[in-house]
């Protein structure tokens, strides 16, 4: 195969969205050219009327209008262009907003009363900012290869499934005495592009994050290479820190388990796991409150700083943390975030957990109903204002009389712990170990093969 051109979307659903052009670029409407944008120009993209782009310029007016318009760089290599105001870390705790700097075509896609942002940019082009993007580019080159190969798995394996009705569910069954909320959240959003540039998917940041050459290489000396097995691209998922034990696909997506994706202790060779199951609560419960070693139990900060993006810098308890939720609040998030008027809660309790901990299944359980809530992301989504760090947790009732006045939280792990640990596989790269042993570990059964040149 050829190396893909991607569709990278960069904002959904905006009225209005400003962009600064450094370098020249063709203006093309219906895939036809109707101008150019001066170099070092700032263009302002507005819906109006409904159903149309307008493009203006801050001195020449409008350059051009229509359902979508295309800036095409006239010298690709020395061309890039800005969005400013660009939302990262979508409704997670490290949500903000900056002014993010991108190279390639950028497309302004307009559905009914808002636009898409979209950058068209070849794969690779794309994999050197991802991996700055969700790993720092000061991390060790073991990390780097790892992480282009499982980006690149991820996404192809997206493209070759897109349209098979593996995207996100959600269900909501009340049957008068207990209400039954599951979701779970994938790709379903995206049926403009191929991916979005946040954690939906994969951080995508541009050459804004591409700041070292080590990046470059890895992507350079990995090209092109694919976790494969049997016949097909591995769906190589991956998160932050798993905690100690990676989870089930199933437990956070469809219900499918795929071979290359196993629950299994994330230790060095010879170390012990969990002292039992982690889907019965005692274990679960002296699992998360110990802590035992794991690839991803560090807490060295020298060697956090040059393993986490700038980003993540101020998020330090990720391996074990804490939460606490007093009874207002918590009734105010299931009120605002689930629509779940539940009436004073008076118990968190796990009903289903996953082999890592992760709890599946959650009863919430109030004075005037109950409700089951799963799966992890929604669990994750209901129980703080952006999203809890992983739901492998206990809980603590505490307070005076039948309705706590508030509950704790104990927590492992950071994501859903699906796939390759990256805090893991980072820790596991400052060790000594290469690219293939590293994917070996979380990949079971996967091998490296490569689809271009």
């Amino acid at each position: 195969m050829d190396e893909p051109i991607l569709q990278v979307g960069l904002v959904q659903g905006a009225r209005m969205t400003d962009l600064v052009l450094d370098g020249l670029f063709g203006v093309a409407v219906g895939g036809e050219v109707v101008g150019e944008a001066p170099d070092s120009t700032v263009l302002s993209a507005v819906v109006a009327p409904p159903g149309t782009v307008r493009l203006d310029h801050v001195d020449e007016g409008t350059l051009a209008a229509g359902p979508r318009i295309v800036l095409v760089p006239m010298e690709p290599e020395s061309c890039a262009f800005v969005v400013r105001g660009m939302t990262v870390g979508v409704q997670f705790h490290w949500e903000r907003q900056e002014d993010l700097r991108f190279r390639g075509a950028v497309a302004l896609d307009c559905g009914g009363d808002t636009m898409d942002v979209v950058n068209l940019v070849p794969l690779e082009e794309y994999l050197v900012s991802v991996i700055s993007s969700e790993m720092s580019a000061s991390c060790p080159p073991a990390l780097l290869r790892a992480h282009a190969i499982i980006s690149r798995s991820w996404l192809l394996a997206q493209l070759v499934d897109k349209g098979s009705g593996q995207g996100g569910r959600g269900e909501r069954i009340d049957d008068g005495e207990r209400l039954s909320v599951v979701r779970w959240y994938d790709r379903e959003d995206h049926e403009g592009f191929d991916v979005c540039a946040d954690d939906h998917c994969q951080r995508y940041q541009g050459v804004t994050r591409a700041f070292s050459e080590a990046a470059l290489d890895a992507v350079q000396a990995t090209r092109g290479q694919v976790l494969i097995h049997g016949d097909g691209i591995c769906d190589a998922r991956f998160s932050k820190c798993c905690g100690g034990v990676t989870e089930l696909f199933s437990s956070c997506w469809g219900d499918r388990d795929p071979d290359y994706l196993q629950a299994f202790p994330d230790v060095p060779v010879g170390e012990a796991g969990p002292g039992g199951p982690l889907t019965q609560e005692d274990h679960a419960a002296a699992f998360i409150d110990g802590a035992p070693p794991a690839w991803c139990n560090t807490a060295d900060p020298d060697l956090l700083d040059r393993l986490l993006p700038e980003m993540d810098h101020g998020t330090r308890d990720f391996h074990r943390w804490e939460v606490v939720l007093e009874q207002e609040r918590l009734q105010t998030l299931l009120r605002d975030k689930g629509d779940l008027e539940l009436g004073a809660i008076r118990a968190l309790r796990a009903l289903r957990r996953g082999p890592s901990g992760r709890i599946v299944e959650l009863a919430i359980e109030g004075s005037e109903r109950t409700a089951v809530v799963g799966k992890e992301l929604e669990i994750r989504r209901l129980l703080d204002e952006s999203h809890l760090y992983s739901s492998a947790f206990t809980v603590r009732a505490e307070g005076e009389g039948p309705v706590p006045e508030r509950f704790r939280l104990r927590g492992a792990g950071w994501g859903h712990g699906v796939g390759l640990c990256q805090i893991g596989a980072a820790v596991m790269a400052d060790r000594g170990h290469n690219h293939d042993a590293i994917l070996a570990h979380y990949y079971r059964g996967a091998s490296i093969t490569r689809l271009f040149d």
